[in-house]
């Protein structure tokens, strides 16, 4: 009885010394909630504020250069300080603000100087080193920092800009599916606050025009909207590369490849400096994940609101472990880097130009490489797991193949997309396939069909077991692991159950083969086929799908889609499963 009375008096005394704490928890987990809200909330308006500064700085470079156009057209009417401005310059002074008059008093410099007498002279102002002086050849045009081609909306003041370089690839393209992926990941919102600017490193106007109707063409909703910006540069902007000093003992080819492309993110930095708080370099050829926007900035804020004063500032927010891919910087610091770039172009890889300016900014001569790192580590944070993924594997350096991957990114891309309720059918082709990835294992959504080289008549078939009804197709050909293994030059063709009369309107809408086959549809240029299908075709005996050309590559089938007349497109039997792991 004494143990039952003992154990009870304790019990009691742990709920009298748990209810206080409990109520205290309860009590202040809001008000902690609130405080993180709120430091996120200061970090956010301290990162506007260095835009918004950044922004005056221009402004008030603006004015410098205004005052020393002036200055020149004064001394041109006069060497004599006192005597009155030209009546032009007069007027104009006249219309600006008190503040811009003051602003401008300020910076035209007028000193005392020139001998004992103190007279009053107009001292020049000191010029200091830009862009012309680390670039020459810049002043042979006065149009070389003017885009050759700029498509765009106006849209600035956002949180985040993603800047995407490209260039004309000979054998596999990747941008239109990188900026798809891109688009498809981020929710309206996101949207809203974010600038994409593709930026096209071509000097043939004929093949910038091509890349940007094809963008403006897929995305014709994005760049009406302002999502997507697209920018070429002059070819006077580039050098003679025939010229360029041949360093690190690398071919010619390889110093102008990398040459040009510390160019390139140079003019697209300093075209997307004014146009929001962050800036994340991207490459055309990635993937990335759900959100990718609201975690760079949620994490950006954080790092930054965590900064305490006596502590270095980030300078770099790394979102992937390979190369130039998902760096993301202050666009107020952004001057730094494109200085840096303009005045080693020449000289080193741009991922290597980055590291060199955050040693040069921390590391010391009198320490060692250990010091060196963690002080690094301070300005070039990185983020838990990658946010992007590279999946190219031609090189935009002719003759290079690039197959790094990060290994940072994990598996959330799927494989393939599984429909297990297609219907019942024979399937068959005279594309070999490759190991067990069958064609009948990718209709019952088991794995993906991947074969080798297609060829000109080569031929994937469903044959359906009763003549079938069908209102939609959807063929999706690659994934993540092998975009570039695609249908290219492939049409859909079916074969109606029933011979249809002479004066059916099918006839008029689609074309036929020699064999009494209907033509559909084809394979776009990312790879997809799909489409609705007219219900006068009726029943249909077989689908089949048709190759027309030569492949460098093999054909694989991420997603086989045959959706019934009956089925009102909104059942869960068939709809797409996302798969991860291939059903080898």
């Amino acid at each position: 009885m004494f143990k039952i009375r003992q154990r009870n008096c304790m019990l009691i005394v742990t709920a009298l010394v748990l209810a206080p704490c409990i109520v205290i928890l309860m009590v202040m987990a809001p008000e902690l909630s609130t405080e993180q809200s709120l430091t996120q909330r200061v970090a956010e308006c301290h990162m506007r504020l260095q835009y918004l500064e950044s922004m005056y700085r221009a402004r008030q470079e603006d004015v410098a250069l205004l005052s020393q156009y002036l200055g020149q057209l004064q001394s041109g009417n006069g060497s004599a300080a006192s005597s009155p401005p030209p009546l032009p310059v007069a007027n104009l002074l006249e219309g600006l603000s008190p503040e811009a008059r003051q602003l401008l008093r300020n910076a035209s410099h007028v000193a005392k100087g020139g001998g004992w007498n103190g007279t009053m002279t107009r001292a020049q102002n000191i010029r200091l080193p830009n862009a012309y002086h680390f670039l020459p050849h810049l002043l042979d045009d006065a149009g070389s920092l003017r885009p050759a081609y700029l498509q765009s909306k106006g849209r600035t003041d956002v949180s985040i800009v993603l800047g995407v370089p490209t260039v004309h690839r000979e054998k596999q393209s990747y941008l239109l599916g990188t900026l798809h992926n891109l688009i498809e990941n981020m929710n309206e919102e996101e949207q809203n606050e974010t600038l994409i600017i593709v930026y096209i490193g071509e000097t043939d106007l004929e093949a910038v025009q091509l890349i940007a109707r094809q963008i403006e063409t897929r995305f014709e909703q994005q760049v009406e909207s302002g999502l997507i910006d697209i920018i070429a540069p002059a070819p006077s902007y580039y050098p003679n590369f025939e010229r360029l000093r041949i360093t690190l003992n690398d071919p010619l080819e390889r110093v102008k490849w990398r040459s040009k492309q510390n160019l390139d993110f140079a003019y697209l930095m300093a075209y997307a400096h004014s146009k929001g708080t962050f800036y994340v370099q991207l490459e055309d050829d990635i993937l990335t994940k759900r959100q990718f926007i609201t975690t760079m900035k949620k994490f950006a804020l954080i790092k930054s609101a965590l900064t305490k004063p006596d502590q270095p500032a980030w300078f770099v927010l790394d979102f992937c472990q390979l190369g130039f891919i998902g760096k993301m910087f202050k666009s107020a610091e952004l001057p730094y880097l494109i200085t840096y770039f303009q005045m080693f172009y020449n000289d080193k890889p741009v991922d290597w130009l980055l590291t060199y300016f955050i040693e040069s900014k921390v590391c010391r001569t009198d320490k060692d490489q250990k010091h060196c790192n963690q002080e690094k580590a301070k300005y070039w944070q990185h983020f838990r797991k990658s946010l992007f993924q590279h999946i190219g594997t031609s090189s935009s350096l002719k003759g290079k193949v690039q197959k790094l991957k990060d290994k940072q990114f994990g598996s959330k891309v799927p494989q393939y997309y599984a429909h297990t309720h297609n219907p019942p059918a024979l399937v068959k082709s005279n594309i070999a396939p490759y190991k067990n990835y069958l064609l009948k294992r990718a209709y019952r959504g088991e794995s993906y069909f991947w074969g080798l080289l297609p060829q000109p008549g080569d031929l994937v078939q469903f044959v359906f077991e009763q003549p079938t009804l069908l209102r939609r197709y959807l063929f999706r050909s690659g994934n993540s692991e092998h975009p570039s293994d695609r249908f290219y030059n492939t049409t859909v063709e079916l074969l109606p159950a029933d011979t249809l009369s002479e004066n059916s309107s099918v006839w008029s809408n689609y074309n036929t083969t020699t064999d009494g086959y209907l033509v559909v549809g084809s394979f776009d240029h990312l790879g997809v086929a799909e489409g609705l299908l007219d219900p006068k075709i009726g029943a249909i005996k077989e689908l089949r799908l048709h190759v027309h050309s030569d492949s460098e590559n093999w054909a694989l089938l991420s997603e086989i889609e045959l959706q019934e007349l009956n089925s009102d497109g909104r059942s869960e039997a068939n709809l797409a499963k996302p798969r991860f792991v291939t059903g080898s």
